[in-house]
């Protein structure tokens, strides 16, 4: 496939606006009506910058979580068991770290936290597992995983429905991965979310585990804690002939039932699942010329994986999200900026 020069395809909306920064321009405004997905929800611009390109002769792409590095800059992580640095402006890759498991294999990556000393966790929905990595791609160590989470036979996950999302609440201390699919046993659309406290010595130990209730045939594919320690959650599915669902929840963890000492999650009685309240489905969202190589309910959807925080500004949370293209010629590797209000 013929490799298009990565600045030649910014969009048109990229183009004239403000750059990607981490930490925005500092005159950002509030979403304009004309680009609004919801009343809390707005869409700066979106870029294609990256669809079908190559970096060092990785290709760049089956991106499938983003995380902002200590300098500013990106991290972008490849579910084919790859880790890129984007410059936070123009999204050029900068790096490319190939990374792997124990015995040299390759990662189903899905997750990805910087933690505050600048090492990698990283999540592979294989097993499941989380991991941490040198910024230079030397694994270090590996965290407990509840047994129930394994994919069975070892456990009650489903293969390809494991740890999507992985986010570090603030304060550093609680580390929390979101499962895409519900467990064996577990009432549909019933997903796990299981974290992780940090010890004197800086490991991780398990902690407490929550349900959270997805919208009828949707999975979770990435979380995001906010500033003041509610989760942002996306809800994604897909439909042949029809396309993409993308919706994004403000989600609040801090009354639900701790689910780690509970077998079946089945609707019963005393287990307060997490509260979330819609956002946007993005459907909704101006489409701002963006053209779709599929049916899509709207030429802007793809399939969203990544969400990251990456600042704040006067029309609230910035969230830049991208697309696994999984290295489909029907697919595209899209990033969109987003303005999240999560007052009230």
């Amino acid at each position: 496939m013929r490799l298009r020069p990565l600045l030649a395809t910014l969009t048109a909306g990229l183009a004239a606006a403000t750059c990607l920064s981490a930490a925005g321009p500092a005159n950002a405004h509030s979403p304009r009506p004309g680009h609004a997905c919801s009343p809390t929800v707005s869409l700066d611009r979106f870029s294609d910058a990256l669809d079908k390109t190559a970096y060092q002769g990785a290709f760049v792409g089956n991106l499938s979580a983003l995380a902002v590095d200590e300098d500013g800059s990106l991290a972008a992580l490849s579910d084919r068991s790859a880790l890129f640095g984007l410059d936070a402006s123009t999204l050029a890759p900068t790096s490319v770290v190939p990374l792997a498991d124990e015995g040299g294999a390759a990662l189903d990556s899905e997750g990805l936290v910087v933690d505050t000393d600048g090492t990698r966790l990283i999540t592979s929905e294989t097993e499941p597992s989380v991991r941490r990595y040198s910024p230079s791609g030397t694994l270090l160590d590996r965290l407990p995983v509840p047994d129930s989470l394994r994919v069975a036979p070892a456990g009650r996950a489903v293969p390809n429905g494991t740890f999507e999302g992985l986010t570090l609440l603030p304060g550093g201390r609680t580390l929390l991965a979101s499962t895409e699919y519900a467990l064996s046993g577990d009432s549909a659309g019933t997903v796990r979310f299981q974290t992780w406290r940090r010890t004197v010595d800086g490991r991780f130990a398990l902690a407490a585990q929550y349900g959270y209730r997805t919208d009828t045939g949707l999975g979770v594919p990435e979380v995001q804690a906010t500033p003041d320690g509610r989760l942002l959650v996306l809800e994604r599915g897909f439909t042949s002939g029809v396309g993409n669902t993308v919706r994004l929840y403000l989600a609040d963890p801090r009354r639900a039932t701790d689910t780690s000492r509970v077998e079946n999650l089945t609707g019963q009685d005393g287990v307060r699942l997490i509260r979330k309240t819609l956002l946007a489905d993005l459907v909704s969202c101006p489409s701002r010329g963006a053209t779709a190589k599929q049916p899509q309910p709207n030429p802007l959807l793809d399939n969203i994986e990544g969400m990251v925080i990456t600042g704040r500004g006067r029309g609230g949370l910035k969230v830049l999200l991208v697309s696994d293209d999984n290295q489909n010629a029907a697919q595209t590797t899209r990033f969109l900026l987003l303005r999240v209000s999560t007052a009230g």
